[in-house]
């Protein structure tokens, strides 16, 4: 069978393919410590379990618009005119089956042979995969620990050329926890403007903030920068909602019906009950998020006193999400080698940093519970004197 070229251009996800290795073994019996997957530990909250339940018994369970539930969109609207001061209509929103779906459609929509889209580094690892999959090229920017992994108004206007087309931007960030301030963000958004370019902002972890750090989008940064913005968002991680694949994409009204008109020959629409779970969310009490954030909060200090505790190991402070992101550069080992033998020998699973454009660090997720976080921090102390 001959395959379409697409597909050897693209590289599965290693977050999965480790997440599935550590399942398999933890099947088998063997106790894996897992610091892999970028989901939360904690049950969807009942409320929100409760509304998807009432909207089964009430019968939604048909097909419904390929855009989303009315009430979700206008639910979404009202959610980014209140925290994030951007005054979208429902008609520039659309549901997704989870946030990666909202990416993907994007790049269908809008990217093209010859376009260039511009990617700081670290990334999620899907963001150069959905440019190839569109057949536009990744042009990735390198940042390092000394810039908090943050892109700077300098580099940005470096990869700019005649191709480029669109700046993507995730923060608070996966895999660094990197959370841009609100002057970084202008700033940025300036350049965004002079070379009258596209942003995407990926906000999947706006709420998952600590140490008085701010999410501010940057489409609220004045007229200009909000007709270039396009935002994605979701469920998954402030709701623990990852299961339920539904997210969300806010942008000119154009753009989301190109979207919608894809997403109506591929999904057709995200599943209807589990729709009504996320306007609970949304309009329910915000408590639950905040519980969640207390937790991560004392997991996150733990875990990074561990770290700086383990000699050849060093990261930053993360201000939101809920990963550190260690340098392992000391260690003379890649980063792939690195996750391999400490899965093998001590049995903790976490992501090597080349998944996510670089080779020296890997990735250690503390969306897990205290016992599991203590026990693996010994097993890679164990393993580093074992070097």
């Amino acid at each position: 069978m001959k395959l379409a070229t697409r597909v050897g251009k693209v590289t599965p996800s290693l977050t999965l393919t480790i997440s599935a290795k550590a399942k398999a073994m933890k099947g088998q019996g063997i106790d894996v410590c897992s610091f892999s997957a970028g989901e939360p530990d904690f049950d969807t909250p009942t409320h929100i379990k409760e509304a998807a339940k009432q909207a089964l018994d009430q019968g939604k369970t048909k097909y419904g618009p390929a855009a989303g539930e009315p009430k979700l969109r206008e639910a979404i609207a009202k959610k980014l005119y209140q925290d994030n001061h951007l005054n979208y209509a429902p008609e520039n929103v659309m549901v997704t089956n989870g946030g990666k779906h909202s990416l993907f459609n994007l790049m269908l929509a809008l990217i093209e042979p010859g376009d260039e889209v511009i990617i700081p580094a670290p990334y999620w690892l899907s963001y150069p995969e959905m440019v190839t999959l569109a057949g536009g090229t990744s042009v990735i920017v390198p940042t390092t620990p000394e810039s908090d992994y943050k892109i700077t108004p300098e580099q940005l206007e470096e990869a700019i050329t005649p191709q480029t087309k669109l700046f993507v931007l995730n923060s608070p960030s996966n895999p660094t926890g990197t959370v841009y301030t609100p002057q970084e963000i202008a700033e940025l958004a300036q350049v965004i403007v002079e070379h009258d370019l596209l942003v995407v902002s990926d906000e999947i972890y706006e709420k998952i903030l600590y140490d008085g750090a701010e999410h501010k989008s940057i489409a609220s940064f004045g007229d200009d920068i909000f007709q270039r913005s396009i935002i994605s968002n979701g469920f998954a991680k402030s709701y623990s909602m990852t299961g339920w694949r539904i997210g969300y994409m806010a942008g000119p009204k154009e753009l989301i019906k190109a979207m919608t008109t894809i997403q109506s020959h591929s999904t057709s629409n995200v599943c209807t009950f589990a729709q009504y779970g996320a306007i609970a969310a949304l309009e329910s009490s915000q408590e639950c998020v905040e519980q969640m954030c207390r937790a991560f909060a004392e997991r996150r200090q733990v875990m990074l006193e561990r770290v700086n505790q383990i000699n050849k190991l060093s990261c930053p402070v993360p201000n939101g999400a809920f990963y550190v992101y260690v340098d392992i550069s000391q260690t003379g080992m890649t980063s792939l080698d690195f996750s391999d033998k400490l899965l093998e020998s001590h049995q903790v699973a976490l992501i090597p940093g080349i998944a996510f454009g670089n080779d020296t660090t890997v990735r250690l997720s503390y969306a897990t519970d205290m016992a599991t976080i203590e026990k693996g921090m010994d097993r890679i102390a164990e393993f580093m004197s074992s070097l």
